[in-house]
């Protein structure tokens, strides 16, 4: 056989392969569509079965799917015809058992995600359809064992919190931990976030719009090539509802989304605290481009988790409108990492409640200690070509004593609007070029301290 008759075969045989992924319509595979009948376990041994075939398509046509977990595998798609939507269940028992998640940038055993994934890769959520978390559930009984543990101290409100007892290594988990997370730890109860894959490659999220989120919405975790493109996140006022929240993710692309969320917008992480540093792996390699954000917390945030260090960040083309704050990095004592290599262009602002750019180092307000490798370091930021109306502080940049900002670029920034000065402490080599606040020039400053 010569070498174009061998050429010709194997691209025959690629051809068949690729002609062999199969695409399954759920209504004709038994899935029922009435919001009512919980699909789960069709769903799930439906992935289960392409995935051992090499992959496929679980297709949704219009119609209400209720499930509970759907675990991604390799070289699945979920695609949502327009008018389809998965409606996951608020039954907290359809997520267990406990599994391997990252909540609040700690690694622990708590409730599946609602789409989970763990070491796959080529995975595919798409279409026009609706992923709805019916997150309400969740919220209140967050409130209920938040506000019972202020009052009454640690003790058991529901099952689930005796079950994560058992399921971890608690020791451990208070040992690598701040004493600023305590009382989060104290609760015991975590609930899931919508969408995490854990140690996935070649991850896309494309079209669909996600409302009501229990948690986090968008959370892939030690994830390499993740694209997040035209969604839309819709999440009532509700308790830390995140929108896109990256951590220790490479090579991250997220464009043209619609957010508008309880918490931060877009926030980009990399683990809390000695866990975090141990692990040692940082988010990097993000682009953020064509957003536009609604409420939120904050437009653009890195941290407060990132003790895994965070680089090579490039945010351009967005617009944040009702927000309170705007570009945000925080972290605290105790932390440790490095944010760094952090370029803003192009960003419209207005109505910002809080600031429009701020970087603080004394986010939760941790003692003084000495500089160590739990000292958090902020440098290399460049923001440019910037309009905000309507803001309440413009700039606020507050380092450490022991660990000043540096470095820092402000060019081509006009803020109209301004309610209260610009504030900087504990920084150095701040360059300003073209900063105009409510038409006056804010100059560089090389050192400025309290």
């Amino acid at each position: 056989m010569n070498l174009q008759t061998t050429l010709i075969v194997f691209l025959c045989f690629c051809a068949t392969t690729v002609l062999r992924a199969e695409r399954v319509d759920m209504l004709k595979a038994g899935a029922k569509a009435n919001g009512k009948t919980l699909n789960t376990k069709l769903i799930n041994s439906t992935i289960d079965r392409l995935n051992r075939g090499g992959g496929g398509t679980l297709f949704f046509p219009a119609g209400t799917y209720l499930t509970g977990s759907i675990h991604l595998k390799s070289n699945i798609t979920l695609e949502l015809e327009a008018g389809a939507t998965l409606l996951f269940s608020d039954n907290f028992d359809d997520y267990l058992p406990f599994v391997e998640v990252r909540h609040e940038g700690v690694m622990m055993k708590s409730f599946q995600p609602l789409i989970y994934a763990v070491d796959a890769e080529n995975i595919t959520i798409k279409g026009e359809g609706t992923l709805d978390g019916q997150g309400k559930k969740w919220w209140m009984e967050f409130f209920r064992v938040m506000i019972d543990l202020k009052d009454n101290g640690m003790r058991d409100v529901n099952k689930y919190q005796s079950m994560w007892d058992a399921a971890n290594d608690t020791t451990a988990i208070y040992a690598e931990t701040n004493k600023d997370y305590v009382n989060t730890l104290q609760r015991r109860f975590f609930r899931p976030p919508f969408i995490q894959p854990v140690r996935c490659k070649k991850v896309k999220i494309e079209g669909v719009k996600i409302i009501n989120s229990p948690f986090w919405t968008v959370n892939p975790e030690f994830c390499d090539n993740v694209t997040i493109k035209g969604i839309t996140i819709d999440n009532a006022p509700s308790p830390n509802t995140d929108g896109v929240n990256p951590e220790s993710c490479r090579n991250v692309h997220i464009s043209d989304c619609h957010i508008s969320v309880g918490d931060d917008c877009i926030t980009i992480k990399s683990g809390r605290d000695a866990q975090a540093r141990r692990l040692g792996v940082p988010c990097e390699n993000i682009t953020i481009t064509n957003c536009t954000m609604l409420s939120g917390h904050g437009g653009v945030v890195i941290g407060s988790e990132m003790s895994g260090s965070v680089r090579k960040v490039t945010i351009s083309n967005c617009v944040f409108d009702g927000t309170d704050r705007g570009i945000r990095i925080k972290s605290t004592r105790g932390r440790g990492g490095v944010v760094e290599d952090i370029r803003v262009s192009n960003v419209v602002m207005s109505n910002i409640k809080q600031e429009a750019v701020v970087l603080n180092l004394k986010y939760s307000k941790m003692p003084v200690e000495p500089k160590s490798e739990r000292t958090p370091i902020f440098r290399n930021v460049h923001i440019s070509g910037m309009t905000v109306t309507n803001v309440k502080t413009p700039i606020k940049i507050v380092g450490l004593e022991e660990a000043p900002i540096s470095d820092i670029v402000l060019r081509d920034i006009h803020i109209q609007e301004g309610k209260q000065k610009c504030i900087f402490e504990n920084c150095e080599r701040i360059t300003m070029d073209d900063v105009i606040v409510n038409g006056e020039v804010i100059k560089s400053t090389t050192n400025t301290t309290d």
